[in-house]
């Protein structure tokens, strides 16, 4: 299911020009990204723009963050707030479901359950020790709401996110809080997935695609990266150009270098 069809962008203020994002080559010279697939994967390299375009779409949309912090409120993304007021979105259907994943906001919200688990233990106990005081049904009672919060985060989470691998947790995280019909915008994923596990992230993106979701992902991974009929738009050329796989060069320098190792390594 395709929910976002495009995202133009209009002229914007020339007191703009000399700040970034409008710095960007990329920025410059963009008019219009078409999407016309449930995958469409942004690639380049780093510093080419293809995560601030991505995060100015998730502020554009008003995108569900899964970080402590709102899209409208968290500072890392000042800048591109700013960029995001000149998108204009166009929708086959306009949907409120899916999320917005940093994958350097899976530690932030794995330590914030676990802290929330621990807060609302520590205050269970205190408050059952209160009402123990009057008497075993009052202590009950005291207990059951938090009982329930503490029984609802294991029921989703298990023993908790930070008490896996991180890969673990990640897939773990992406597929707990994910709701057919949704719109998800995912950063370099793979900064938490083992080759393995990125196999199982491709499994997972195949069947949420089947549940009508639209994902648009930043990444680095020639694994990624091969998830079949994907669109894939490069980054690299100071403007937007759609490419095939065989034509990124992380594919094939990744290919050239599991083929012969030594001839990168020995001139180190």
């Amino acid at each position: 299911m395709i929910h976002l069809k495009s995202v133009t962008l209009r002229e914007w203020n020339e007191r703009e020009s000399e700040n970034f994002p409008f710095t960007l080559e990329v920025i410059k010279s963009l008019k219009e990204i078409e999407f016309t697939s449930p995958v469409t994967f942004f690639v380049g390299e780093n510093g080419s723009g293809k995560s601030t375009i991505l995060e100015a779409l998730a502020c554009a949309i008003g995108s569900i963050t899964v970080g402590s912090e709102s899209v409208k409120t968290d500072k890392s993304l000042n800048a591109v707030r700013k960029l995001s007021q000149y998108f204009r979105l166009s929708w086959q259907k306009r949907t409120h479901k899916g999320f917005f994943l940093r994958a350097e906001d899976f530690f932030g919200y794995a330590k914030s359950m676990r802290q929330t688990q621990e807060e609302l233990q520590q205050e269970m106990q205190e408050r059952e020790k209160e009402a123990g005081k009057r008497s075993k049904l009052a202590a009950a009672l005291t207990r059951m709401p938090y009982a329930g919060e503490i029984s609802a985060i294991k029921r989703r989470y298990g023993e908790g996110l930070d008490a896996r691998s991180h890969g673990e947790g990640f897939l773990a995280l992406f597929q707990t809080r994910f709701v057919p019909g949704g719109l998800y915008l995912l950063d370099e994923p793979e900064a938490a997935l083992s080759p393995t596990r990125q196999l199982s992230f491709i499994s997972a993106l195949r069947q949420m695609t089947e549940q009508d979701s639209q994902f648009i992902i930043a990444t680095h991974s020639p694994i990624i990266l091969a998830f079949p009929d994907a669109i894939i738009l490069s980054f690299d050329s100071g403007t937007i150009q759609q490419v095939q796989y065989e034509q990124l060069e992380h594919v094939n320098l990744t290919r050239d270098f599991l083929q012969n190792p030594q001839a990168f390594l020995r001139y180190l």
